[in-house]
Order: C-alpha cells, then structure tokens, then sequence
C-alpha cells in the first residue's frame, strides 16, 4: 500500500552520481521535497513529465521545494539521460538495493521491476501533504494539486 497524505514519509537514501547520496533527511526543517517516481529514463512519458518539472522549477523553488526525480536506473544513465534532456533538477537512482525507496513508498511494481508513477510532496518535517499514485499505463495528470505557494 502507498504512502498517504498525512503519513510520515520513510527516509530515502538514492544514488545521484557514484559517490553522491540525496535523502530526505538532507532538507529536514530546511526544504519541502516533491518525491516523483517513475518507470524507466528514456522514454517518451517519463520525459514528458522530466520537462514539465523543469518548465516549473522556478514555481517549486519559490516555494521552498526540492524536486527528486526518481527510477531504478543506474545513476550514469540517469545522470545521462539528464543531460540530454537539459533537466537542472536532482535526477536520483534507487538501483541499488533495487526499488527499496520505491518499496517504501509502496510505488513498486514487482512485475515489471520499476516504480509505478508515484508522487509525494512533502514538508520540512517530514509528512507526506500530497500523494498521487497511477498505474503503469496511467499518465500523471498534475504533479502537484493547487498552488505551491500554500506549501510551507
């Protein structure tokens, strides 16, 4: 089962290039962080809503707020596909252990080995105050429900 709204979110510790971790506990009390999970790098959707973060980094940073783009890739293909894509914000890997920060979160998905697109913003004290979870073949309508600036 996912993580709620209300839940305390599970610490994360991701691989963001060899040697570089993010973890939530990195902006405890500093910083929100808007978690997104999603299959794979290189894929059409999955690039899709990478671009569409980036179209509103600014509105996320205004609003305090850390965008964690999260896939069980390795981190030289995240951090690859990053670059080519022109994105600015974290790209992380849950590669290894394979999916435990996805597990987690209850985003998953056993079958194919990947996250389900998985969403969940977060305050600086670590409760999740908005979830969204869509199936596989399910496009994510929104990233985040209203204005960010409601986010403290």
């Amino acid at each position: 089962m996912a993580i709620a709204t209300g839940d305390k979110a599970p610490e994360f510790d991701l691989e963001v290039r060899h040697g570089e971790h993010v973890r939530l506990s990195d902006f405890a009390g500093e910083r929100n962080v808007l978690l997104v999970f999603h299959p794979f790098a290189f894929t059409p959707v999955c690039e899709e809503e990478a671009l569409d973060l980036e179209e509103n980094l600014e509105a996320f940073r205004q609003a305090e707020t850390e965008v964690v783009f999260v896939s069980c890739d390795p981190s030289a293909a995240r951090q690859a596909w990053r670059e080519q894509i022109g994105a600015t914000f974290t790209f992380a890997s849950d590669f290894w252990g394979h999916g435990e920060a996805a597990k987690a979160y209850g985003v998953f998905n056993e079958v194919t080995g990947a996250p389900l697109r998985g969403t969940f913003l977060i305050d600086k004290t670590g409760t999740v105050i908005w979830a969204l979870v869509n199936q596989p073949d399910q496009r994510r309508e929104e990233l985040v429900s209203g204005p960010l600036h409601a986010v403290g």
